[in-house]
């Protein structure tokens, strides 16, 4: 028997650090289970969820957020864009809402034109924090097609990926930025435009 007891340790031992690692959807393709928004300007079609529409203007941003609060993660998810050279969305990390104002704060990973892969600062410092160089974009984007989005928060390190190729290493220099946060997905006020957002998957790097 005493043979045995470091084999069962052992084993103990790797099945959560596996666990912790698992991807989890965090929308179920169906319904806005935890999530919250202005629902006129969000939508669930063919199992995305869409913001915006390519008849009307939209009046000014939008988001539809997460209900949770997340720290550390590593989220992975499909984007398309539609609505021509103007259209431009996001997605929010480590975000909070502005009270009574349709608008929130926080780390965006940008989405439309000459914004694809940086990191803007959303109603805050209201500037892009970090981005690729436009020679290094050229072919990466998909348009009028599914991207696929990487982003992953760890510590005060952000660090972006779009279609496979890294476009943001950025680390916060400011202590007293937050680093926790909603999850959100923004259409921008102007022209007709949709965001497409699907298979969001969220991986939690803070249980570690």
């Amino acid at each position: 028997m005493r043979y045995l007891i470091p084999f069962v340790l052992v084993v103990t031992l790797c099945v959560p650090a596996f666990a912790e690692h698992k991807p989890v959807k965090i929308f179920d393709g169906k319904t806005f289970k935890g999530w919250e928004g202005n629902l006129k300007m969000f939508r669930i079609e063919d199992g995305a969820i869409v913001g915006g529409n390519l008849k009307t203007k939209i009046p000014h941003n939008e988001f539809l957020c997460t209900k949770q609060i997340y720290t550390d993660f590593e989220l992975r998810l499909k984007v398309k864009l539609l609505g021509g050279a103007k259209a431009n969305a996001g997605i929010q990390i480590r975000s909070v809402r502005i009270p009574n104002h349709h608008e929130v704060i926080g780390y965006q990973a940008d989405m439309g034109g000459p914004w694809w892969g940086k990191l803007y600062d959303e109603s805050r410092r209201r500037k892009v924090l970090a981005g690729p160089k436009p020679e290094k974009m050229k072919g990466v984007v998909k348009q009028n097609d599914w991207n696929d989005y990487r982003i992953r928060c760890n510590g005060k390190r952000v660090q972006l990926w779009l279609n496979g190729v890294q476009t943001v290493d950025y680390t916060e220099p400011d202590d007293k930025i937050k680093q926790t946060g909603k999850i959100g997905l923004q259409i921008h006020g102007g022209p007709p435009a949709e965001a497409w957002y699907k298979d969001i998957m969220l991986i939690d790097l803070s249980a570690r």
